[in-house]
């Protein structure tokens, strides 16, 4: 049974195929071995993306752990940002969503968000939610309808507003194409002089719950990047435990599930404006924390 329909992972996987190198093949006699196909290594990322689990319990006749690995990491070093070919998927995800029913830059939201990290490596550091045990931090930036833009990756023990800056850099993706002007709205963690300077330098107005102050989150326009949150964490088991240790690879589990979600909401915007060949009989359901 696919762990994701068929309406999402076609449309993926055609984009991604898309975005893939052409593989130069420099042996006088091709290959001595044939080469696992892309679509069945891309079935088994998305599989491990949204069970989890170790590379080896995905493996079976078709493919091995280590080719899995392997063409993961090919497919990030093909790519000229860093998670490779997955933050461009993503990237095109987004551009598409824009094109057909329009992204929302007028209003941002970023927050942080805690996540296991067993293993170690890089971006991990002790969890002051979970007992000083290793954990990441995702600073993770939403458009004004909770789609992901992306996210800046450190440890657990970091403090959100620092890492604002970058966060907020991934904007920087989309060129000049954006608003003339963005509010960021923010939880009381970026209530400080220091992030109403840096917002003030990038020509961002801003809405920060004050320090001190009880505020219902469905009172504020931050709710969208705290279910957006639960997205990752709930409907993705590799970004909710983050066992890879490497930087890059932990980036591209993240822009993969941000590509899915951004694809799951454009079939079913899309589903009562246009018409097309393979549309389903029924409008696709909506996403929930537990899909």
């Amino acid at each position: 049974m696919p762990v994701l329909p068929s309406s999402i992972t076609d449309p993926l996987w055609e984009q991604f195929h898309a975005l893939i190198p052409r593989r130069q093949i420099v042996h006088p006699l091709g290959c001595h071995r044939p080469r696992v196909p892309d679509r069945v290594v891309f079935d088994k990322l998305l599989a491990r993306l949204v069970l989890g689990g170790t590379y080896q319990q995905h493996a079976d006749h078709q493919v091995s752990a280590t080719t899995l690995r392997s063409r993961r990491d090919e497919w990030i070093a093909a790519g000229v940002i860093a998670a490779g070919v997955f933050e461009a998927l993503h990237q095109a995800a987004l551009e598409a969503y824009d094109r057909a029913i329009g992204l929302d830059l007028d209003n941002l939201a970023v927050d942080g968000c805690i996540v296991k990290a067993p293993g170690g490596g890089e971006n991990t550091g002790p969890s002051p939610v979970d007992r000083g045990k290793s954990g990441t931090k995702r600073s993770l930036l939403v458009e004004g309808g909770g789609l992901p833009i992306g996210c800046a990756l450190a440890g657990a023990n970091r403090h959100d507003s620092p890492l604002l800056r970058p966060t907020l850099e991934i904007l920087g993706r989309f060129g000049f194409h954006l608003p003339d002007r963005i509010t960021v709205h923010l939880d009381s963690g970026y209530d400080s002089r220091v992030t109403r300077n840096l917002l003030t330098e990038l020509g961002c107005g801003w809405r920060i719950t004050p320090k001190g102050t009880f505020l219902p989150i469905n009172h504020t326009h931050r709710w969208v990047v705290e279910r957006t949150n639960s997205w990752h964490t709930r409907g993705f088991k590799s970004p909710a435990i983050v066992t890879d240790r490497r930087a890059v690879v932990q980036a591209a589990w993240v822009a993969l599930a941000g590509a899915v979600i951004v694809i799951r909401r454009l079939i079913r915007k899309a589903w009562t404006a246009y018409r097309w060949d393979t549309r389903t009989a029924r409008r696709p359901c909506p996403i929930r924390a537990n899909s």
